[in-house]
C-alpha cells in the first residue's frame, strides 16, 4: 500500500508475539484466524434448524415457480397478440409502457448478459417476458386490466393474492427464514391463484375433496400414490374431513372391524342423501360373533363383549339408513370372519378420480390412534403436471383388490 492512509499487510513470518520485526512504524496488524477465536462448527440443532428452513424454501419456490409460469403464460396469452404485430420482439417493451421502463430495461440487460455467458439452455426462454419477476409481471396485468378482465371475474381477488405471495416470495429469493405461517399461507394463495388462473374445467373430481398439492405434482411419483401420511385419525380429520371425504361420492366401498370413521363421523341423514343422490355403498363389517373379534378385544385390553357390542350396534345403524331407501340394493352390508388386517375406506375407487383413507390394525394401538395413509387413484397424467402413468399398480389398486377378494367371501347382512 501506498501512504495514503491504507492498511498494512504484515509479512507472513512473524516474531515471538506474531509481529514481523519489518513491520513499518504505524501499520495496522491483521488479526490470524486462532487469535479471532471464530468457531465455525455447526451443531446437530443448527443442521436440524437449516434442514428445516430449506424445505420450507424449497416448498415454497415449487408453488411460486408454478404460478410464476402460469401467470407468464397468460400475460403472454393476452397481450402478444396486441403488441407484437406493431413491435415485433420489442412487444413486452412496448407493453410495459413508460411507468414500467426501469424494470423493463434491467429485464433486457440480464437477458443480454445471459446470451453472453451461455446461461439460456432453453431457446424458449430467450425472451424479455422470461425474466420478468411475479411483481412486474402483476404489474404488467394491472395496467391492462380491461385486456384481462374478459377472462377474470375479480381483479381485486387476483391482485389480493398476488401481494399476499410477496412476502414468501421475498423470503425465497433472499434465503431468509420462512416461517410455517407464511408457507402455509403462500401455498394457500399459491393454490387459489393457480385455481383463479385457470378457466378450464379440466380439475379431477377427487381434487375437490383433497386439493392436488404442487409437491405432489411433481415428485409424487417417488411414494407410488400416497398422497398423506397422518400418525393418527384425528390430525387426518383436521385436514380431510368425513364431510369433505365422502360427501358427492358416486360410490363408497369401505372395509374394517367397526367402520367407525364412517359410522360414528358422517350422519345416516347424509348418508340416505349420498345414496339417493345415486351412490352405490358396499361396507364390510368383522362378524361381531367371530373368534377374531375376540382376539382383537385381547390385543386391545377391552372387556369381553365390548368390542363386538360396537360393531354390533355399528350395524343396526347401517340397516336402519339401509331400510330408509327406496332401493335398498344400492346400500349393501356384509360381514366377514378372516382376521382384519386393515381398514380402508375407497371412494369412487371404480373410476380415475378415486380417493382412499387406510389404516393398519396395530397389536396395542386403537383405530383412532394408528397411522393413516391418504392414497389418489388414477393414472398421473389425469393431474395437472403429474408424471405419465406407467400402468404399474398403486397402492390404492391393491387395496381396492383385496377389497374385492375379500367381499367375494363374505356374507350379506339381511
Amino acid at each position: 500500500m501506498g501512504s495514503s492512509g491504507g492498511l498494512e499487510l504484515p509479512p507472513g513470518e512473524g516474531g515471538p508475539e506474531g509481529e514481523s520485526a519489518d513491520v513499518p512504524s504505524g501499520a495496522v496488524s491483521l488479526a490470524r484466524p486462532m487469535e479471532i477465536g471464530a468457531d465455525l462448527e455447526w451443531g446437530d440443532e443448527v443442521w436440524a434448524e437449516v434442514r428445516t428452513r430449506a424445505q420450507r424454501a424449497g416448498r415454497a419456490y415449487i408453488w411460486l415457480n408454478l404460478v410464476e409460469q402460469r401467470l407468464r403464460a397468460v400475460v403472454a396469452a393476452v397481450l402478444r397478440p396486441i403488441y407484437e404485430p406493431v413491435h415485433g420482439d420489442e412487444w413486452v417493451v412496448a407493453a410495459a409502457g413508460p411507468a414500467g421502463q426501469e424494470w423493463v430495461q434491467r429485464a433486457v440487460a440480464v437477458r443480454e448478459v445471459s446470451r453472453r455467458k451461455g446461461y439460456l439452455l432453453d431457446p424458449a426462454d430467450d425472451t424479455v417476458l422470461s425474466f420478468l419477476t411475479l411483481p412486474q409481471l402483476r404489474e404488467l396485468m394491472v395496467q391492462h386490466w380491461p385486456c384481462f378482465e374478459p377472462y377474470f371475474d375479480d381483479r381485486r381477488e387476483v391482485e389480493l393474492s398476488l401481494d399476499e405471495l410477496e412476502v414468501a416470495r421475498s423470503a425465497v429469493a433472499r434465503n431468509r427464514a420462512l416461517s410455517e405461517t407464511v408457507l402455509a399461507q403462500a401455498e394457500r394463495m399459491s393454490a387459489r391463484l393457480l385455481d383463479l388462473l385457470d378457466t378450464s374445467a379440466s380439475a379431477k373430481p377427487s381434487a375437490h375433496r383433497l386439493p392436488v398439492d404442487a409437491v405432489e405434482e411433481l415428485v409424487g411419483d417417488r411414494f407410488a400414490d400416497v398422497v398423506g401420511v397422518h400418525p393418527d385419525r384425528v390430525r387426518l380429520q383436521r385436514q380431510l374431513p368425513a364431510e369433505d371425504l365422502f360427501g358427492g361420492a358416486r360410490r363408497l366401498d369401505g372395509i374394517g372391524i367397526g367402520l367407525n370413521l364412517l359410522v360414528q363421523n358422517y350422519s345416516g341423514r347424509r348418508l340416505v342423501r349420498l345414496a339417493e343422490a345415486g351412490c352405490r355403498i358396499r361396507l364390510l363389517f368383522l362378524n361381531p360373533a367371530s373368534s377374531a373379534v375376540r382376539r382383537r378385544e385381547r390385543e386391545l385390553g377391552l372387556k369381553k363383549g365390548e368390542l363386538s357390542r360396537t360393531v354390533e350396534m355399528n350395524i343396526l345403524h347401517m340397516r336402519r339408513v339401509r331400510a330408509r331407501l327406496r332401493d335398498p340394493g344400492a346400500f349393501e352390508i356384509h360381514v366377514f370372519d378372516e382376521t382384519p388386517r386393515f381398514t380402508a375406506y375407497l371412494v369412487d375407487g371404480d373410476g380415475p378420480d378415486g380417493l382412499a383413507v387406510v389404516q393398519s390394525y396395530l397389536r396395542r394401538v386403537r383405530g383412532m390412534e394408528a397411522p393413516v395413509l391418504v392414497l389418489r387413484g388414477g393414472g398421473r397424467d389425469l393431474v395437472h403436471g403429474g408424471a405419465p402413468d406407467t400402468g404399474e399398480h398403486g397402492l390404492f389398486a391393491t387395496y381396492r383388490e383385496e377389497f374385492e377378494s375379500v367381499w367375494q367371501d363374505s356374507r350379506p347382512v339381511s
